[in-house]
Parts: structure tokens; sequence; C-alpha cells
């Protein structure tokens, strides 16, 4: 799986359809490099392959979105359907419950 690396600019259009999980984070932050191992080693089960997107949305660069969705700590993990935030997360989250969040967001 690829994690893909969100800008202001592309942030939107990357949540606006089906669903996608953004971890925002800082480069600076100890839990967001636990959180950011966790994603890289995250093995999805055959009923999530290609049907979710995983990205990051480093807060320091591009704060705007971070502020929009209230982002006050991180990690903070969102799940977003077409758009719409439907699962936030605060704190490093173990693989099991993001997939389980997953699965629910698609259902």
């Amino acid at each position: 799986m690829t994690i893909e690396h969100f800008t202001q600019e592309t942030f939107e259009a990357a949540i606006a359809k089906g669903v996608t999980l953004v971890d925002f984070w800082a480069t600076w932050c100890g839990p967001c490099k636990m959180q950011g191992a966790i994603l890289d080693d995250l093995k999805l089960p055959p009923t999530l392959e290609g049907k979710v997107r995983i990205g990051k949305l480093d807060v320091d660069q591009f704060p705007v979105a971070a502020a929009q969705y209230r982002v006050q700590t991180i990690p903070t993990l969102i799940i977003f359907k077409d758009g719409a935030p439907v699962e936030t997360m605060v704190g490093v989250q173990p693989s099991a419950t993001l997939i389980g969040k997953l699965e629910a967001a698609i259902a």
C-alpha cells in the first residue's frame, strides 16, 4: 500500500470521493513517528484492498486543513467518506483499530 502525502492543494480532492484515512502529523512529533511506522506496516485485508486511500498531511506545512477539522493534538487520524469526516481518532492507533474503523466506513 502506498501512503500519499497530501498538500493543501491536493487534500480536498483526495478526500472528495470514497473512503480516505488522513494522518495529521508533524515531523517533530514522536507519537506521529510511531503512528507513521504503523501506517507503513499496515496490511489491508482483501475487503479493503482498492477501496480506501491512506494519506498524511503535515500540520506545520499545511495548517489550514488542520484548523478546518479542529486538529489540536497530533497525531490525529480522520476517516473521510465522500468528503465528510466520519471518524476521528486522537493519539497513536494500532493497526487493528484502523482496519476496523475503515471496514465500518466502507460498509
